[in-house]
């Protein structure tokens, strides 16, 4: 006896040895279609641009190393100015303000139940 998943009724169910042996949703003898490119899609074909191959954004990878990299007494996650120092004080407030809601929840659990 064979069993399937049965996604109707959540539970295993006798089945038929080819339908036991593949999964539920595929189906066979289907042609498998490859995936469309995400990154580094050309601008132009191979056969239009030659021998070179150009890409939609220019590489900011250079300019950001030297931007990060210099010394000038600011911390990392606060190079880009303003919208890091917000970022960042959010992200404190809502921790702090997490930790002393556990606190409080912690000791108004621990008090005894007076009736």
């Amino acid at each position: 006896m064979y069993y399937k998943f049965s996604g109707f009724t959540q539970k295993l169910t006798g089945a038929a040895p080819t339908a036991a042996y593949s999964p539920q949703g595929l189906k066979q003898g289907l042609p498998a279609e490859s995936p469309t490119m995400i990154f580094a899609t050309p601008t132009k074909m191979v056969s239009e641009a030659g021998s070179t191959v150009e890409y939609l954004g220019a590489n900011k990878v250079p300019d950001l190393q030297k931007f990060f990299q210099t010394s000038d007494g600011v911390p990392v996650h606060l190079k880009r100015g303003y919208p890091d120092r917000l970022l960042y004080r959010t992200t404190m407030a809502l921790t702090v303000g997490g930790v002393v809601y556990c606190l409080v929840a912690l000791y108004i659990a621990a008090q005894p139940n007076k009736k």
